[in-house]
């Protein structure tokens, strides 16, 4: 963390993502220092670095593009969640809140500001490409010597967690479900690396490593988000057509909520790909929070843990935004997505028929389908909030990089335009 520090305080710019992403995805969840009954985790820690080096550097504008609507929904879900929280428990937990704003706010912007152009969005990657390569021999480990090696530095279990014989892998992440989910939202952009013919081999590494975390963190969240990232590819050659899937998705699911003689979210108990999954409780999640809309539509509520069986549990990230935070607290979060797909798709019908850039623009798309899967299944609260934040400030580059080819060279190389002959 200390030589972390140091290089991002000294290295230029654009490679001061490489020692804080490293630094924080390889250390474990727990390392924190306590200072007053302050918590200054590593993650916190560098961020405050990292806003130190913005602070000082006197760029007259700092984020590529300028404010966009990413960041300007992202910006005011951060603040309503402070106000509304202070509003609910007064001074109780008023640090923990600045801790977690100083989080979310710090280290989005920290990355927007880090992540200029195409150059940093290929460095970025391969920087994530590294991490999964480096996370998946351990966490394969984990299930041949039943122990966790980052678990010997403390802030992480030194035994994995075991569910009906399985071994749950985890590596430096607070739990297995958020660190097999890092590796299966990365698989798209993986994808595209190795599509676009730059290092390739580090590519296919990490296109394997991505399937290692997935497959030993053995739960049924990170499995989905895999496919939903796979699944997001495969609809490349309808790409065009996406508004009439959209309608047919919602007229299907009004069909089978008014056919089902349960809800249509009731759907989400069905689901167990591993055989020890928790599709009832994630189902239960969602009724309840649907059940008590007039208890948390307002400013959230306190008490929704003694709403029902396990309730205290909101692994699910919208159910969580809702009753914690009320209705604007989720729809500001869906405003986050929604941007983050409606700048993707503008983007990709502005450089229309150069489809090395399409493809990039609609890898970006499978990957945040990832993670509004994932979503479903677990709340973020770990580093995985900065694989989110990284996605978002690539989105918010790529989008305002992409650009017609005949003004400009195309942002990211990809052969896969037809020969000239069958043009």
């Amino acid at each position: 963390m200390a030589l972390a520090i140091i290089l991002i305080l000294c290295l230029p710019r654009k490679y001061v993502m490489v020692p804080l992403l490293l630094t924080i995805f390889l250390t474990p969840a727990g390392q924190v220092v306590v200072l007053a009954g302050v918590h200054f985790y590593v993650a916190r820690i560098l961020i405050l670095t990292a806003l130190a080096r913005w602070a000082v550097s006197g760029r007259s504008s700092p984020l590529a593009g300028g404010f966009n609507s990413i960041d300007r929904f992202f910006a005011l879900w951060a603040l309503y969640t402070l106000v509304v929280t202070s509003l609910q428990w007064m001074l109780q937990p008023l640090i923990k809140n600045l801790g977690d704003f100083l989080d979310a706010m710090g280290g989005y912007f920290v990355l927007r500001f880090l992540i200029h152009d195409r150059e940093d969005v290929t460095r970025a990657i391969k920087v994530l490409a590294l991490v999964a390569m480096i996370m998946a021999p351990f966490m394969l480990n984990e299930q041949i010597t039943h122990r966790n090696i980052f678990g010997l530095l403390g802030g992480v279990a030194l035994e994995p967690a075991v569910r009906d014989g399985r071994i749950r892998s985890q590596a430096t992440f607070e739990v297995y479900i958020t660190a097999g989910v890092f590796g299966a939202s990365l698989l798209p952009l993986f994808i595209w690396l190795w599509t676009s013919g730059k290092s390739k081999v580090v590519a296919c590494l990490a296109v394997v490593s991505s399937t290692i975390i997935t497959l030993t963190s053995h739960s049924s969240t990170p499995t989905l988000a895999y496919a939903a990232g796979i699944v997001g590819l495969c609809f490349w050659p309808l790409r065009g057509r996406m508004r009439a899937f959209r309608w047919g998705i919602a007229l299907t699911l009004t069909a089978l909520h008014v056919a089902m003689k349960a809800p249509v979210w009731a759907l989400i108990a069905r689901v167990d790909l591993t055989g020890s999954s928790s599709g009832y409780q994630r189902f239960l999640l969602v009724d309840t929070c649907i059940r008590h809309f007039w208890d948390w539509w307002l400013l959230g509520a306190k008490d929704y843990n003694k709403w029902g069986f396990d309730m205290w549990d909101l692994s699910n990230q919208y159910v969580a935004y809702a009753v914690t935070g009320g209705l604007l607290s989720l729809v500001l979060f869906i405003g986050v997505i929604s941007s983050g797909f409606s700048r993707l798709g503008t983007a990709r019908k502005r450089v229309a028929g150069d489809r090395g850039q399409e493809w990039f623009l609609w890898c970006l798309c499978a990957a945040l389908l990832s993670h509004v899967v994932a979503y479903f299944g677990i709340g973020y609260f770990d580093q995985i909030k900065l694989a989110w934040f990284t996605l978002l400030a690539i989105i918010s580059v790529a989008t305002v990089e992409a650009a017609p080819s005949r003004t400009m060279q195309p942002m990211f190389d990809l052969d896969l335009a037809p020969s000239h002959s069958a043009t």
